[in-house]
């Protein structure tokens, strides 16, 4: 059944409001009543006896909050704004099979809701805010892979969030893969602000979606992105952490990933890197599977990719790059310094001519054609990486 009147979804939405924080709490009381209508008619006294032990909740459990929510909602569906309540049957399957799943969802998107979240595959991929050119270009290796798959396009999930979320959610878009950002504020606000032009292009892909289950006017506070990651992760028949140090929200949504029995792969970083000790860490303690190789994980996916992916393939893309520019000798040498670079993220260039018996300078002038070709990034420290956009 479809729910869609404000009638239908007031109810749904004032549960949501009140019980944001308890949605088992609210389920139960549901329940036992029989709708949420009923709830905010309920006989007070008994009311307060359920409630016991959570009275704070008594004064929001009047017929005064329906009309409240209905006004509001009327508001939200002038500005384009669509509500899902979890008894509607476009309600993401998954995500109602976990032990609290919200009440309501709000979503701005420019697809119809039936092709957002019919789709049977959704994958997060998650990490630190912090990531590194490693993360960054493995990230959108993975992501990449994933959209070169012939078997039915998986939707990407994360967090709207600087660093892995958003270069997870831009490379799906730019791989033709649908992606859905889960966001810790209402539908009404986009958290970063600097991530308002990616907000609209993630609306305006098809099968992509902002969605939160905040009312509008709620801000980003630290409680918030905890209560965000529990629908990343119950969205989600997989989590993919790319970066995380011990403690983090990455962290978080793999764990509860994991209690809700979905899988969960972390990508091994150095010993000693705090930006991958928590993958590490879940890897150790065998919450999450190690991603080893990218077909491996295409397996365990069970994707199916047009062709393998190689260790050489930045070798083989930067000599075609170069064969008809530069000539065969020099796109060899060249494709051979990217392999290099390719092979050990981060590499200094003093390492490179190294590697590549060559002197230092000619490193130098090779690293800054690669460079300014867009093949390879260098940062601060002038440490080497493979450009992700390039893959």
């Amino acid at each position: 059944m479809i729910l869609d009147s404000t009638e239908q979804l007031a109810p749904w939405s004032a549960v949501n409001r009140i019980f944001g924080f308890a949605p088992r709490t609210g389920a139960a009381l549901v329940g036992h009543y029989g709708s949420p209508e009923a709830l905010f008619n309920a006989d007070r006294k008994e009311l307060g006896y359920l409630l016991r032990n959570n009275k704070a909740y008594l004064d929001s459990l009047v017929p005064d909050t329906l009309e409240k929510e209905r006004t509001e909602l009327e508001s939200l569906l002038k500005e384009g704004v669509r509500m899902l309540c979890i008894e509607d049957e476009r309600y993401p399957a998954l995500l109602k099979e976990c032990p609290d799943p919200p009440a309501m969802l709000y979503v701005r998107s420019d697809s119809p809701l039936s092709e957002v979240f019919p789709r049977p595959r959704k994958i997060a991929v998650v990490g630190t805010r912090d990531i590194t050119s490693y993360g960054k270009e493995w990230c959108t290796r993975i992501v990449s892979a994933i959209a070169s798959c012939t078997t039915e396009k998986p939707v990407i999930v994360s967090g709207l969030a600087i660093g892995t979320d958003i270069t997870a959610h831009l490379a799906a878009l730019d791989g033709g893969l649908p992606t859905i950002a889960v966001m810790a504020t209402g539908i009404d606000a986009v958290y970063p602000f600097r991530h308002g032009h990616y907000a609209e292009r993630i609306c305006s892909a098809p099968g992509s979606a902002l969605i939160t289950d905040y009312p509008p006017d709620t801000t980003p506070r630290a409680i918030n992105f905890l209560r965000r990651n529990r629908i990343i992760a119950g969205l989600s028949e997989a989590t993919i952490l790319i970066e995380s140090k011990f403690k983090g929200g990455g962290m978080m949504t793999c764990r509860i990933a994991s209690s809700y029995d979905r899988d969960v792969f972390a990508l091994p970083g150095r010993i000693g890197d705090q930006c991958s000790a928590g993958c590490n860490e879940l890897i150790r303690n065998g919450t999450a599977a190690c991603i080893s190789e990218i077909n491996s994980l295409l397996d365990s996916l069970d994707l199916r990719r047009n062709g393998k992916w190689k260790k050489d393939d930045i070798r083989m893309k930067t000599y075609s790059f170069y064969k008809d520019r530069e000539g065969a000798d020099p796109a060899d040498r060249l494709s051979f310094i990217a392999d290099i670079v390719g092979r050990n993220p981060d590499i200094r260039i003093e390492d490179i001519a190294t590697a590549a018996g060559i002197g230092y300078r000619e490193a130098v002038n090779a690293v800054g054609l690669l460079e300014c070709d867009g093949i390879i990034v260098t940062d601060l420290l002038r440490r080497c990486s493979v450009n992700p956009k390039f893959l």
